[in-house]
Parts: C-alpha cells; sequence; structure tokens
C-alpha cells in the first residue's frame, strides 16, 4: 500500500510536469527565455529597458502618443497625455518613452500643474517622443518586477 501511494504521487508530478511545459508558446522568439516581456538593465543608468514581444503588446493594448509643444495660458508648454503619467511611492512621476517598436525605458518628468487629460510639464521627453498612454501600469509592472 505504501509503495502505490509513493508511485502515483510520481505518476501525478510528471503529469503535472508535461502539463506545465505545455502551456508555454513557443510562436514567440522576441523575448528572453520565451517569455513575453522582460526588463533588462540599461548601462550608465538606474532604469531598465522594457521589451514586449507583438502578442504582448497586443494583449496589454499598448498605445502611445507624441509628446508636443501647446500653448497653454499663452505660453509654449511640453505636454503629455495624462494616462502617461505614473506615480511612484513617494509622488515620483515618470513616463514610458519607446525607444524603438514594442521597447519602453520610464523616464523621469516633471509635472508642473494637470489640466482635464493632459499633464502639463516643466521637464521631460523631448517633443515628438512617443510615450506609453494605455498599458503603463503593466510596463512598470515588468520594469520593476511586480507581480514575480
Amino acid at each position: 500500500m505504501r509503495h502505490t501511494k509513493h508511485w502515483m504521487v510520481m505518476v501525478l508530478i510528471i503529469i503535472a510536469g508535461l502539463l506545465v511545459s505545455g502551456c508555454s508558446d513557443k510562436g514567440e522568439s522576441a523575448s528572453k527565455n520565451g517569455a513575453p516581456a522582460y526588463a533588462e538593465a540599461m548601462d550608465g543608468t538606474e532604469f531598465n529597458r522594457v521589451v514586449l514581444t507583438e502578442k504582448a503588446a497586443e494583449r496589454l493594448d499598448v498605445q502611445t502618443a507624441s509628446v508636443r509643444e501647446e500653448q497653454v495660458e499663452g505660453e509654449t508648454r511640453l505636454v503629455i497625455p495624462y494616462s502617461a503619467v505614473i506615480y511612484g511611492l513617494y509622488g515620483e512621476t515618470w513616463a514610458y518613452v519607446s525607444l524603438e517598436p514594442l521597447t519602453f525605458t520610464r523616464v523621469p518628468i516633471t509635472i508642473d500643474y494637470i489640466e482635464g487629460d493632459m499633464a502639463v510639464l516643466l521637464d521631460g521627453p523631448s517633443v515628438g517622443a512617443e510615450v506609453a498612454t494605455v498599458g503603463v501600469a503593466e510596463l512598470y509592472g515588468i520594469d520593476t518586477g511586480v507581480g514575480k
């Protein structure tokens, strides 16, 4: 009876291992170790580069908008959609800039004020840079390892 239980446990472990190994998506190749997304350190900076597969970007519905200059109260100001802003635990503010397709990095921004769905910046990415506006929290999770 005792050997039968050990045998059954071994069989269940083998079956579970086969089921788990069959769950990976072998069709995606853009990520390290077959992951749909990963973060890698960027030399010379404290920030990471977040890389997504096409399928991951599609699932997250990642969208971007251009940093632009706009006339605000008679002055030319740097603005981004408020949806691009992410806050840190201590009030830090960042945006995720697309370095190349499917690749993002978190950059610090300094917000002067929020007006409607627009963040008016004192400092941030240059005009024309693409910032993530949808999927920002997920990029932050990948970047910082939240949920691992």
